[in-house]
């Protein structure tokens, strides 16, 4: 069987832009297709520990998939959850990968010159991550592996990584599909990104400082609403979708057809020809309410001891599969 791979950092709280953009697209692709593929969602907290965690990490890790659960996630025979530092196969295969990557195609990645700007320094785990998370990749054999669009550069690092080792080595790894591939497979043109309620030129991130740019899901619905309607916008007084000179506008557009499951299409149509920014928001910062009172009623019934369970599981099956892939890749290396 094929196997689709995902996983969300745990530093803190995730955001709607978190959910509508990878945990909830996630979540629907392991319900369709979890009786013909592997379905491995993990929990990368050696990913997490490459910046500072708010609050527990234990317990963030349980809320994380507490989400997953919350999004409509279904457990069965073929979905394995586990946690990335329970499986050192995970850090020793990133050492090789290291041995394979470059300096100069690391340092170009977009995430580590955006992390590193401004300041005099970064840890050497910010650089490294994306070898990381190749090993993420390639010791399961993923073949689909549905991410934002920031993170489609680090697929291509994956594959080219993974070509690298093969041609020198012998075919050891599996090259994950190409992104033109990843989104047509997870049904979307490109990676869905959720903006900035301030600053819609950039991404909703969770480590902005900023409370009103983000809608966090353990937000209360009203609080939600109170971002939406103070989110920036402009001055065009029209409703249109235009990502280049309508952000902020483009962006309450996308929220409001995630947040409704409808196509994007019919939401723009629906409010072409309209001017008043207000009624937008109106409607937005109700739907995103609605949204986030059923979410945290169904995250609230979720058992601890239940994901526990679920974790050993997960975790034995993460072991055997991974621990084989390595000992592929340290034979080819003459240290087996």
């Amino acid at each position: 069987m094929k196997t689709i791979l995902t996983g969300l950092r745990v530093n803190s709280e995730l955001t709607l832009g978190n959910y509508l953009g990878a945990l909830l697209p996630m979540v629907r692709l392991a319900n369709q297709h979890s009786q013909d593929y592997n379905i491995n969602i993990f929990v990368p907290d050696l990913h997490s520990i490459i910046s500072d965690v708010d609050g527990d990490m234990q317990t963030n890790i349980i809320k994380s998939l507490k989400y997953y659960l919350a999004s409509g996630l279904e457990l069965g025979e073929n979905v394995h959850i586990y946690r990335q530092s329970y499986v050192p196969a995970h850090s020793e295969l990133c050492w090789i990968l290291n041995c394979t990557a470059t300096m100069g195609e690391a340092s170009r990645m977009t995430q580590y010159k955006e992390k590193g700007e401004g300041k005099s320094s970064v840890n050497v785990g910010i650089f490294d991550y994306p070898v990381l998370m190749a090993a993420d990749i390639l010791l399961y054999s993923a073949t689909y592996v549905p991410v934002g669009e920031d993170q489609f550069q680090h697929l291509e690092l994956a594959r080219n990584l993974a070509e690298r080792f093969n041609h020198k080595h012998g075919e050891v790894f599996t090259l994950p599909a190409k992104t033109r591939d990843q989104a047509k497979f997870m049904g979307t043109d490109e990676g869905i990104r959720i903006r900035d309620l301030q600053n819609p030129e950039k991404k909703m991130s969770k480590s902005t400082p900023a409370e009103n740019s983000k809608i966090m899901l353990s937000d209360t619905p009203e609080k939600a609403r109170k971002k939406i309607m103070s989110a920036t916008t402009d001055s065009f007084a029209n409703i249109k979708y235009d990502m280049i000179n309508q952000p902020g506008i483009s962006n309450l557009l996308q929220i409001e057809a995630l947040t409704n499951d409808l196509p994007l299409q019919d939401v723009i149509s629906t409010w072409a020809g309209e001017s008043k920014y207000g009624d937008l928001k109106q409607k937005v910062a109700s739907s995103v309410a609605t949204l986030l009172e059923s979410f945290q009623s169904r995250y609230a019934e979720i058992s601890d001891d239940m994901l526990y369970a679920e974790l050993k599981k997960g975790e034995k099956y993460a072991n055997e599969v991974a621990n084989a892939k390595l000992y592929e890749a340290q034979k080819a290396l003459h240290l087996r």
